[in-house]
Parts: C-alpha cells; structure tokens; sequence
C-alpha cells in the first residue's frame, strides 16, 4: 500500500533514530507490512523474499533494539496525554509462551512450569478515564533463569532490587517522570495485585522532583496495622481486611465484571467502604522502613449468583476518598485497568506474537516493539469509535480506504462527506464477521482488527486501479 493510506504510521514514527536512515526507513515499511495484515507470518505480511529478508535483517542488526523503535511511539504518546486532563498509566505482565514453536529460541527461559519456555513482557500503557488507548510508554522483557527457577518463591528476603517485583517500583517511577513532563495532566499510575508493594507506597511520599504521579493499587496481602490485636495473641497485629470491613458503607454500586476463559461477563451488585488507614512496614533485611497512612476502598458483592466468585476489591490509593463522589472516580479508574487485559489479548491473539519464529532473544524484542504499536492502533480505533462516534471516519482513514470500503460494504455510490465513526466502523466490523444485532453492542477489536486488513486490501485496488471518475451522493 502507499504512504497516503498508513500516514498514522509516518506520524508514530516520526523522529524514529536508529543511527542510520536507511534503518529508519526500513523500520517505517516493517510496521506498515506488518500492521497491514497482523495475524499474517513477517513472510506472509511482507511482499516477496527480498522484503521478507531485508524485515529479517533490521530485526537482526546490532543497532536496532526494542527501545529505540518504541521511542517515538512513546513520544507521540505523551503528546496524546497532553490534551487529556487525566490519564491512567496501567501496568501489567503478560507471558509470552514459545514452548510450540519447533526451532529452540534462544534466550528463552521457563514460564510458570520448567517445559514452558518463553519470555514475560511487562508493559505500561496510558488509557483516559474513557477507556482510549493512548499508546505504550514502557517496555520491560526477560527470561527467566534455568538454574534459579526452582528457588524462585523462596526468595523473601532478598532484596527488592533483584527481584522480578522490581519492576513495578520501575514502572512507578517512570509514572513520575511522566507526570514532571506533563504538569497539566493528572498521572494515576494503577497496577493489578502484583504491585501492591510497600515500597511504591513510600516512594509516593518521598520529598523533591521528580513531581510525584498518583496510585492505585488493588491489594493483594492483608498487611499489619501497627496496633497489637490481643484478642489473635500476644504477637499479632491488627490486619488491614478486618479494619476496613469495619467501616461504615457508603453506598452501593453496579460494577460491571468482564468476561473471561474462566467466567461470565456479569454486573455485580456492590457495597463501597472507605477510610484512610495506616499500616505497619514489613520486614526488610536490614532495612527499617516507616509506617504510612493510605486511602482504603473495600468494593464488596455481598450475593453473588450460584456458582460465581463473589466481587472483592480491596483497594490502596493516594486519591481523595472524602467525598462518595470521589470513592467513585476511584473505583471507576481501577475498573479501567481491565483494558490492558484487552490489550494483551489484541496482541498476543490479534498479532499472533507467540507464532513469531526469530530464532533469538535479540531478534525477537523489536519485532514486539513494532507490534506493540500496531495493538495500540487497533484498540485506538475501537475505543475512540466508541468515545467520539460522530467524529468523521477519516480523522483515522484516509480517502483509500474509507470510500473503498464503503462502496464495496454497502454498494451504494460515495456519501458527499466521510460518514462518521458510528457509521463507518460497523461496516468495517462486518467484514470481520461482526452482526450489527441489537443486542450486540459496538464492534469489538477482533472484529475491526480482522476489517481493517481486508479494507487494507480494497485500499491498495482503489489506489492501483480506480474509480477514475468519482461518484456521490
């Protein structure tokens, strides 16, 4: 296809510096094959051997690596945040299992079980409270080790640092530094159970630049309150589960649970409790760090249906929790955290990433990179569709491709003026085999990742051979 139908990809990697033009140039045409059919093998997205090997090549050369290439995608993100007033950075791991794949990968290491081999990918990436996806701003990937697998959940008291569980410090810390960049926007820096680590709380509270970013944490251990509870024994402590369910309810709530592998979508009927708590440090080696004070939401179904896991989130924030209202835009902000999982799913599944077959490590972490960006603008189109359905579809389609698609979807002549996003974007769905029922909802990125490829096919025939005349309505 031509430059004019995947401008998005000149202006995501624009300023791209590999340390050499030619490589700049060639990564542009990697993304844009990719991007153009992204379930496809790099043989079947790219067109002939020649471009097949050149794609080999960059992603072998010793200059390109997996932060380079994201770098301008993490740059047009901030730029994207800018015009946010509130943009929640969610962080989250994701596995990535190459156990099937016939050729050893080199650098791979074992996943949950030893004959599992892979790698772990954690990302973070920039929502608005809307749901939009902003883009990726960090890229943390490793192996795991052979020889220390097996003494891996033994390792208490060996300090944060070498721990796997650094990286959520990391991922906070970069928040700040986003949050020292963009002074007019609100960074809330949110994370799943794995996060929820004494020291990212602390952090949060040091003195000095950079300006610290707000956090939300859903708590995954039921940690010490400095009080002694006599009534448990001599030696323990009050817990954290304990004091906040003694709190007094706020108000109820309708939380909506998504659909996963392993249940079904519901809406869950919840109470909401709130306090400000302080909580005891855990033991360090050699360390001694201080108690903190921390904003509590317990968010509790109290009846579940038969069968179902009742709703419990208990949640540790820096956010006010004075007002209900404010409870509220706290619980909603954790209830976005599910996008990332929508995220993974675009480009593990969407993308195929786990049928890649690079051989090695180094091969293989900027051909993710690349992919990354072509996930986030799959899900940047679903999610602003939704957000902004009037906006005309080609704010995201240049002519090529939206009067294509819409000649060959509707088989009516071309409207005077680009039909607008709610119009435009079920028609793309269909021809990823979305009904448009009633009962439906909007499109989902499935269905618009597998639409877009085939408009990509119209796109490049309208370009190559027509209409010469054109005709409206």
């Amino acid at each position: 296809m031509g430059i004019k139908a995947t401008e998005w990809i000149e202006d995501e990697l624009a300023g791209i510096d590999l340390g050499d033009q030619r490589l700049n140039k060639r990564c542009r045409r990697v993304l844009k094959r990719l991007a153009a059919d992204p379930q496809a093998s790099i043989n079947g997205a790219c067109h002939g051997w020649a471009e097949t090997h050149a794609a080999y090549q960059f992603f072998d050369h010793d200059a390109v690596d997996e932060r380079q290439v994201l770098a301008p995608h993490r740059r047009a993100t901030l730029e994207r945040m800018k015009s946010s007033p509130v943009v929640l950075l969610v962080q989250d791991t994701t596995e990535l299992d190459y156990t099937r794949i016939k050729k050893k990968l080199a650098g791979a290491g074992p996943l949950d079980k030893p004959y599992r081999r892979g790698f772990y990918n954690h990302l973070q990436v920039a929502f608005t409270p809307q749901r939009l996806c902003l883009g990726v701003v960090s890229m943390h990937f490793w192996a795991r080790d052979d020889e220390t697998f097996d003494t891996c959940k033994q390792r208490k008291h060996t300090p944060l640092e070498e721990k796997e569980s650094y990286r959520w410090l990391e991922g906070y810390r970069n928040a700040c530094q986003i949050a020292e960049e963009l002074p007019q926007t609100q960074i809330v820096s949110i994370s799943d159970r794995e996060g929820d680590i004494y020291e990212c709380f602390l952090q949060a509270q040091q003195p000095g630049p950079p300006r610290r970013a707000d956090w939300l944490v859903r708590a995954s251990a039921n940690r010490n309150l400095p009080e002694r509870d006599l009534d448990a024994g001599v030696s323990c402590y009050g817990k954290l589960f304990d004091a906040i369910a003694a709190a007094p309810v706020l108000g109820k709530r309708i939380v909506r649970v998504p659909k996963t592998s392993k249940r079904k979508g519901r809406k869950a009927k919840v109470t909401i409790r709130a306090q400000g708590i302080r909580l005891k440090p855990p033991y360090r080696p050699g360390v001694r760090l201080p108690e903190l004070e921390v904003n509590v939401i317990l968010v509790k179904e109290e009846a579940s249906p038969d069968g179902e896991t009742p709703l419990v989130w208990l949640l540790l924030t820096s956010l006010p929790i004075d007002r209900f209202a404010e409870v509220l835009r706290v619980v909603d902000y954790y209830a976005c955290r599910w996008q990332i999982e929508v995220y993974f799913r675009v480009f593990k599944t969407g993308c195929r990433v786990e049928d890649i077959q690079l051989e090695t490590a180094e091969r293989l972490r900027p051909c993710l990179a690349l992919y990354e960006i072509v996930a986030w603008r799959v899900l940047y189109v679903t999610m602003l569709g939704r957000e902004t359905p009037d906006l005309p579809c080609n704010v995201l389609f240049v002519d090529e491709e939206w009067k294509s698609a819409w000649m060959i979807c509707t088989d009516k002549a071309l409207p005077k003026r680009p039909p607008p996003l709610k119009v435009f974007l079920p028609l793309i769905a269909e021809l990823g085999g979305y009904n448009g029922r009633e009962h439906d909802g909007p499109p989902g990125p499935k269905a618009l990742w597998i639409g877009i490829r085939r408009m990509t096919d119209f796109a490049l025939a309208w370009s190559t051979f027509g209409p010469r005349e054109k005709t409206y309505v």
